[in-house]
């Protein structure tokens, strides 16, 4: 959870919006997003550590999340220089001007910048 909650804050720059403990029902939430709280329209990511659980699989059904940046090729080197990990470098989606980049957490999901 740790690694995760240091990735989406550090590298990505959204804030830990909260989070939760379930002992008794052996799981706990981090929550974060680029708001500041509970903010009506506000996205939120939810991460879940389920207890006694050492490996996860990535879902087949399960693509990835946009985030949208104002400079994808700045955004690149900011997370590049704090550590995250860049699988696609800025540049335009193959036949359009829409330049885009992919990042990959620590747990291999993948996140895709698209300037707007």
């Amino acid at each position: 959870m740790t690694r995760s909650i240091n990735f989406y804050t550090k590298v990505l720059g959204m804030n830990l919006l909260r989070t939760t403990e379930r002992p008794e029902q052996k799981y706990s939430l981090a929550f974060v997003g680029f708001g500041r709280g509970n903010q009506d329209g506000q996205s939120e990511i939810e991460l879940t550590f389920n207890h006694g659980v050492d490996s996860y699989q990535l879902g087949d059904a399960y693509g990835h999340i946009a985030i949208g940046v104002s400079d994808a090729y700045a955004a690149c080197e900011k997370i590049k220089a704090a550590g995250g990990n860049v699988t696609r470098e800025a540049g335009p989606v193959m036949g359009g001007n829409t330049v885009i980049a992919f990042v990959t957490d620590p747990d291999g999901y993948k996140i895709e910048l698209i300037q707007d």
